[in-house]
């Protein structure tokens, strides 16, 4: 008995749902005679599917839902459909905003632009100077000599004993005096007051012994003073050749070298170069001669630099350049390996250029969308020239006053090909259409995209 009082009690269940299925479906289908007209359906899950007639949506096997032309607020839309040619995609306005697709106009040429990169600063290899020595010795002392330090030109930095250079100093100060004003106030040139064979025999062997000096590592500054004096020193000074700042010291008072250690490297730092990597496609904008600005980041004020006439020197990963410009620097603002910004003028477009988001890649094939008509996109194949920044010029393909797609084209791109094999057939109208619940997705219809 109980048995069969469950069953009938499972029995009734299943028909009061059916009847209530029943007359939900009956409730929840839309009736043409309410007012409103249906348009076309639409796939609920991708609404870039519609239809003219109802059904079952291919790729998810739901419903396809109605949408409405609301004749009471648009009396002159008519249900009419047009069948929008093969390769173009309709995104409506709704759609296009809340996907983010920007369409912008082409224009022809541009104004002046600027490239903005981190650069470092580096003394010119012409300015760097080295002090060696040409003996064997011991380093004496050494005078305010630690790296960075700025020195003048002819001061005294170290001095050191070597007994190679004792012989060669006699035989120097021999040969001056036997040939009376040989020496001039530069200690650097050697004119006798007196004609004759033996003067200038005098003077030859005045400028043999001063060049052994020079090539133990004497400077002429000395050579006038033993001249002068009279008198053998007891060590041999090192003094700086220029003005500049210390880049590198490797001795110390005390310390016994080899012939040719390099003592100090000293470089003139009124002129610097300033390296910055750039873009080759920007690097083609710039020519030797063209002025920059340098800003240094600990917020000096900024100084004027020029394109340097050297070759820029290619990076071996490819794809940049490292520029070099020359900057004045008579105060020292600029010190070697400090960071700086450069902005760099770059030659303003006489052609057509597109922002690079615009373009689409598809192998070897770059390829816009050009808006056709109001919310009617064409894939157009084009031809690209040179980068600048992150605008490119467009050589073929496009004329002046169209209007592309600027950001987000490979929505649109996405869209064409995800749909490609299914044509649709979209109503006429205004753009972007209006549907029962407001969803503005139902106004992007997709047909084949021949990309």
């Amino acid at each position: 008995m109980r048995r069969i009082t469950l069953t009938i009690m499972v029995v009734a269940g299943i028909a009061a749902a059916s009847i209530g299925i029943g007359r939900y479906s009956a409730h929840s289908q839309p009736r043409e005679n309410a007012g409103r007209r249906i348009v076309y359906y639409v796939d609920p899950m991708h609404p870039s599917y519609t239809s003219d007639k109802p059904g079952i949506a291919p790729d998810c096997g739901m419903q396809l839902v109605p949408v409405y032309d609301h004749e009471s607020e648009n009396p002159a839309a008519k249900p009419e459909a047009a069948q929008i040619p093969a390769g173009l995609v309709a995104i409506g306005a709704d759609a296009q905003k809340l996907s983010g697709i920007r369409v912008a106009e082409v224009h022809k040429g541009g104004s002046a632009r600027s490239l903005r990169v981190v650069g470092r600063v580096t003394p010119e290899d012409v300015r760097i100077f080295s002090i060696n020595s040409g003996v064997d010795g011991f380093i004496r002392e050494t005078f305010n000599d630690s790296v960075g330090t700025l020195v003048k030109k002819d001061q005294k930095l170290a001095s050191y004993y070597s007994p190679d250079f004792l012989s060669a100093a006699s035989g120097f100060l021999a040969a001056t005096e036997r040939v009376p004003g040989a020496i001039g106030k530069d200690g650097a040139r050697f004119t006798p007051n007196f004609p004759g064979a033996i003067a200038k025999e005098g003077v030859r062997s005045i400028q043999g012994y001063a060049d052994h000096l020079r090539n133990l590592g004497m400077s002429d500054e000395q050579l006038k003073r033993i001249a002068d004096t009279r008198e053998l020193p007891d060590s041999i000074d090192v003094i700086a050749p220029v003005e500049g700042f210390i880049l590198s010291r490797t001795i110390s008072p005390g310390m016994h070298f080899d012939h040719m250690l390099e003592f100090y490297r000293i470089a003139d730092l009124k002129q610097v170069w300033v390296v910055a990597e750039v873009n080759e496609d920007d690097a083609r904008s710039l020519r030797p001669g063209n002025m920059a600005r340098i800003i240094p980041h600990d917020g000096g004020r900024p100084v004027l630099a020029r394109v340097a006439d050297s070759l820029p020197q290619s990076e071996i990963t490819g794809g940049s350049v490292k520029l070099r410009l020359e900057v004045e620097n008579p105060s020292y603002l600029l010190r070697p390996d400090m960071l700086v910004d450069v902005e760099l003028p770059l030659r303003a477009m006489t052609t057509m250029a597109v922002p690079m988001d615009a373009l689409i890649y598809s192998g070897d094939r770059t390829s816009v969308y050009v808006e056709h008509s109001e919310g009617i996109f064409e894939p157009r194949e084009v031809e690209t020239g040179t980068r600048f920044g992150e605008q490119v010029e467009i050589l073929r393909g496009l004329r002046a006053g169209e209007r592309i797609v600027v950001q987000a084209g490979f929505l649109v791109a996405s869209e064409a090909r995800l749909k490609a094999a299914a044509p649709a057939i979209v109503p006429t109208g205004p753009r972007g259409g209006h549907t029962e619940s407001g969803d503005h997705m139902a106004s992007m219809k997709t047909v084949r995209d021949p990309m």
